[in-house]
């Protein structure tokens, strides 16, 4: 196994990407912290399968936007699981506005969720990692953060400010041997992007967008995640790597 008795942080994992993500974790025999913010179920259902494949994993309600939340989660991974070394920052939420029209309760709760709590997130696993002198940080953006978004000037600048607060991260802990990588998603096939796939107009435009012609699937995007978190990538940091099936070259 790829990840054996490896110790991992998902946020926002009680469903969508990072419930996929943490799911591939445990099959490749991580042991993780599953963090939800409201869907405590479908966290616990995930904990249950999880444990049903012979991993520890735990639920943790936290708020990633805010630093106790973020303390929350790591000392629940050295409390519960024995350690951390795989942190990945997945939590999110859009609330989309034109920009004429976004108020900055629609900015700031976007910047915080999707970019100040990446920074949160790898503030407070600094001390453990940096002291094992290992570890993995993966940061999830979008496509939007590379090539903008009609009607989502918050969600585009969040995601693009994860991709150059990863290379400073993997600057400021290349010192620790601690790898911090961003992975760039298109659509992927998740509660979050239902209308984009339902509503047959937009459905058209963006698989128009798409050199693969097709929306991601979990099985599409999670082996980034366990390359990016195991032992076979000890010797890349700094890297955006686009799972977009082509999207981010139109």
């Amino acid at each position: 196994m790829r990840l054996a008795n490896k110790k991992a942080i998902v946020t926002g994992s009680s469903r969508g990407v990072g419930a996929a993500v943490a799911l591939a974790f445990a099959r490749q025999g991580a042991d993780v912290v599953v963090n939800y913010s409201a869907s405590q179920g479908p966290a616990q259902a995930l904990v249950e399968q999880i444990q049903g494949l012979g991993r520890q994993a735990v639920a943790i309600k936290a708020d990633v936007a805010q630093a106790q939340g973020c303390q929350a989660l790591v000392e629940a991974a050295v409390r519960e699981l024995g350690g951390l070394d795989i942190v990945v920052n997945n939590a999110g939420f859009t609330r989309p506005a034109m920009l004429h029209k976004m108020g900055e309760d629609q900015w700031q709760a976007v910047l915080d969720i999707h970019l100040k709590a990446v920074w949160l997130m790898a503030k407070a696993a600094h001390p453990v990692l940096s002291a094992q002198n290992s570890g993995k940080i993966i940061n999830v953006t979008s496509v939007a953060g590379v090539v903008g978004t009609v009607g989502q000037v918050n969600y585009s600048a969040a995601k693009g400010g994860v991709i150059s607060l990863t290379k400073s991260i993997a600057r400021e802990m290349a010192r620790f041997n601690v790898c911090c990588n961003v992975i760039s998603l298109g659509i992927v096939a998740t509660d979050m992007t239902e209308k984009i796939r339902s509503d047959e107009k937009l459905k058209e435009i963006y698989l128009n967008r798409i050199l693969l012609k097709r929306f991601a699937e979990a099985d599409d995007i999670t082996p980034a995640f366990v390359f990016l978190a195991s032992d076979e990538a000890d010797y890349v940091t700094g890297q955006l790597f686009n799972i977009d099936g082509g999207y981010g070259m139109i």
